[in-house]
């Protein structure tokens, strides 16, 4: 008998123990249970402690609100210009909707994945190789559009979407490297002669600038010597008008020596004008000239004397 009451007991103590557990459910954070109720969805168990009834309230499914990340493995796809590449890709989305993605969809990450190959191929088939490979950013765009609008019934938002590889065929990829090589080799020989066009040109002006201050020199030089030589010129022309006139006067008064003198000193200046270029005349005033004459031949009359 005792016996008996002692499982009569424990079976009690594990019937309450079961219906405890049943009835408080303890939710972590970011993530949703979803209760069903004699087979019917009836509530969802946010974050925290949750009481349901048991036996008449199940857990159908638990539900994590975190940004969920689906790698997409490599697929062959077929570009606008029949290039056939390799591509994968990382999908990064939210759910937003508990129910609806429990509902909704069969599975929910086999459904995403399935859109995202379509909409890959859609996309890559309306680019040619050449776009495909420098696009990278406006097929994400286009993808992430295109996955948004088509999950939104399931209760799912897409973050975004990332192309990880896209990869030619062998021989394609060869063809673009011995084109990247030849358009280096382009660019390099376009730059030298870009730099010897601008060498050539600060070398052209650099002698145009020399061969203008070389000509401004020779013009001053040769300005600064015509007005030596017009200067010089000038004075030996006056100095020939003092002479001419100093003929006149002594050609007036008959005396013959002094006409003798200044006949002399005119001929004298002809020469020196003659050589005007060469030789720098400063000439005496010719009537201090005449004048010291005069007194000679005044000296000499006194010393011999009256004719008479």
């Amino acid at each position: 008998m005792g016996l008996i009451v002692t499982v009569v007991v424990a079976l009690g103590a594990v019937f309450v123990l079961t219906v405890i557990m049943n009835t408080i459910k303890i939710v972590p954070q970011k993530q949703v249970l979803l209760i069903e109720r004699l087979g019917r969805f009836h509530k969802k168990a946010e974050a925290g402690l949750n009481i349901i009834v048991p036996f008449l309230d199940n857990v159908r499914q638990r539900v994590d609100l975190r940004e969920q990340i689906t790698p997409i493995e490599p697929q062959q796809v077929i570009s606008r210009d029949n290039v056939t590449m390799t591509v994968d890709a990382v999908i990064y989305y939210l759910i937003v909707d508990p129910v609806a993605a429990v509902y909704e969809v069969q599975n929910l990450h086999w459904g995403i994945e399935q859109l995202t190959l379509s909409a890959l191929r859609n996309v890559i088939g309306n680019l040619d190789l050449d776009h495909t490979l420098t696009s990278r950013d406006t097929i994400n765009t286009q993808l992430r559009s295109a996955l948004d609008a088509a999950t939104q019934a399931w209760g799912v938002k897409v973050v975004r979407i990332e192309l990880k590889n896209i990869t030619p065929p062998e021989d394609i990829r060869l063809t673009m490297e011995k084109q990247m090589t030849a358009e280096r080799t382009r660019r390099a020989v376009v730059t030298t002669a870009e730099g010897e066009k601008a060498s050539a040109i600060l070398r052209a002006e650099g002698l145009r600038q020399s061969q203008i201050v070389s000509a401004e020199g020779q013009k001053q030089s040769a300005i600064l010597s015509a007005e030596g030589q017009a200067e010089a010129r000038l004075k030996v022309a006056s100095a020939e008008a003092q002479a001419i006139q100093f003929i006149t006067q002594a050609i007036t008064k008959l005396d013959s020596a002094q006409y003798l003198i200044a006949q002399k000193y005119l001929d004298s200046l002809n020469q020196i004008a003659a050589n005007a270029d060469k030789v720098v005349f400063l000439p005496y005033e010719a009537a201090g000239v005449m004048g010291s004459l005069g007194g000679l031949k005044e000296l000499f009359g006194q010393v011999a004397g009256p004719a008479k």
